[in-house]
């Protein structure tokens, strides 16, 4: 097969990877080690491959299935929360990413949504990957995940209830603009340490998850209540009074960037219920802040 046709499927991959994994850096890994299968086939092997596209999804969906089994004894591990790796759009990736391994944004990539698809089993997390979000017929997914095409549709439907259960159902969907709006409202409260303004913006049932990885300073445990969320932020900027806090889009929906002398240190992200953001994740393990260099 031409290698250029062959390389052409990479972005693909990498879009499905991240979307299972959460993470960028495993995203590559995965399809790296994909590659590397291919090539380590004979000319016969490769030559006896109908749909060498197929092939690759099927043996990248394999391995992230792997991947994510031993994530899970990796993260009860893992010191405080884990968040998803943030995703800067594409104008903001690093001048010397490979435009292969950018990321497609859109609401599957949403990091809220990334955080509900932790829940999940891998083989559901697989399954509803696959089937929902890519559009792969449950015969195709049953011979990636290892189930049955009944058993396989069972796993995407319980995982769409997992989906489903993770919304706040009293509070109308918040819009685009409205989304826009809130965080821009947030980054100049905080700019002002503006208290009021700030608690006023929160669900008084808000919570704010930070991942540090145990290489930064991070809160373990989530902050919950609208008061202790914006007290928590003012003390930030009276403890480093010269944090600079810009409005970028994280993975594909408003957010705000932490950066001290130009260094990008933290990545948050937002959820909301109505009016009101119902919860922030701050991402500041380094080891996930890579596209943000």
């Amino acid at each position: 097969m031409d290698p250029s046709v062959l390389m052409s499927e990479r972005r693909q991959l990498i879009n499905l990877a991240y979307r299972m994994l959460g993470s960028l850096a495993e995203a590559e890994d995965v399809v790296q080690e994909t590659y590397a299968r291919w090539y380590g086939l004979s000319a016969a092997q490769q030559d006896e491959i109908q749909n060498p596209a197929a092939w690759l999804t099927r043996v990248a969906g394999r391995i992230c299935l792997d991947v994510l089994g031993s994530a899970r004894v990796r993260r009860e591990r893992y010191v405080g929360e884990w968040l998803p790796e943030p995703l800067p759009e594409q104008a903001d990736w690093a001048a010397s990413a490979d435009p292969a391994d950018r990321v497609t944004l859109d609401e599957s990539v949403n990091l809220a949504f990334l955080v509900v698809l932790e829940s999940m089993t891998p083989a559901e997390r697989v399954a509803f990957i696959l089937h929902d979000v890519f559009r792969y017929p449950f015969p195709e997914v049953a011979d990636i995940v290892g189930r049955t095409p009944a058993a396989c549709r069972q796993l995407a439907s319980s995982a769409r209830r997992r989906v489903r259960d993770a919304r706040t159902p009293e509070a109308p969907p918040t819009s685009p603009d409205r989304r826009a709006d809130l965080v821009r409202d947030f980054q100049a409260a905080w700019a002002a340490k503006d208290i009021g303004a700030l608690i006023g913006l929160l669900d008084p049932a808000a919570v704010a998850v930070a991942d540090g990885g145990g290489i930064v300073t991070a809160k373990l445990e989530p902050i919950e209540g609208a008061e202790q969320i914006a007290r928590g932020l003012l003390e930030i900027t009276t403890q480093l009074p010269g944090l600079t806090v810009v409005a970028r889009t994280v993975n594909g929906q408003p957010g705000l960037v932490v950066q001290e002398n130009g260094v990008t240190t933290t990545v948050m992200a937002f959820e909301f219920a109505g009016d009101r953001i119902s919860r922030l994740y701050a991402v500041r393990n380094p080891d996930k802040l890579r596209p943000w260099a």
